[in-house]
């Protein structure tokens, strides 16, 4: 199942993940269940806001990176065991729908676990980009890797 583990990275290996087409009907299905803002719920009101159009919650903008990131590990089998969580979020500019995101991240620190001999802890620097390769969405994310089996 597994393919790639800690062992196999590099710091400083750059690495892109797919992409993702916004849609409206996401937009304002995911901000009614989880950030029922105005300007990510009704086209009129959002073009009164600081944004000028309808566009994604920023949480929405993190799922969709977590779905490349998903997508990506599960096609090259890369053996993640999850995150301890993240150490910084930005939101740089709005997503909106009918943008084309895409994902670059960047391993920046790489050490051995020590209360888990069998995992390697790795942090990486995320950009989300649209379709004009601006930085939509930057997040520096900390997780844990199986080292390869002995």
């Amino acid at each position: 199942m597994f393919k790639v583990f800690y062992e196999d990275l590099k710091i400083g290996e750059t690495e892109e993940f797919g992409s993702y087409v916004v849609t409206r009907e996401e937009v304002v299905d995911f901000a009614s269940k989880y950030d029922p803002q105005p300007f990510h719920l009704d086209e009129g009101l959002a073009k009164n806001s600081v944004f000028g159009d309808l566009c994604a919650s920023g949480w929405h903008t993190g799922a969709m990176m977590m779905r490349m990131i998903v997508d990506r590990s599960i096609d090259t089998g890369f053996a993640s065991m999850g995150s301890p969580g993240l150490d910084k979020v930005e939101w740089r500019k709005p997503v909106f729908p009918g943008d084309t995101l895409s994902l670059r991240g960047k391993i920046v620190e790489m050490r051995e676990s020590q209360s888990r001999p069998n995992l390697g802890l790795l942090k990486s620097e995320y950009e989300v980009l649209n379709q004009k390769d601006e930085t939509v969405m930057r997040v520096i994310a900390n997780s844990m890797m199986l080292k390869r089996p002995t």
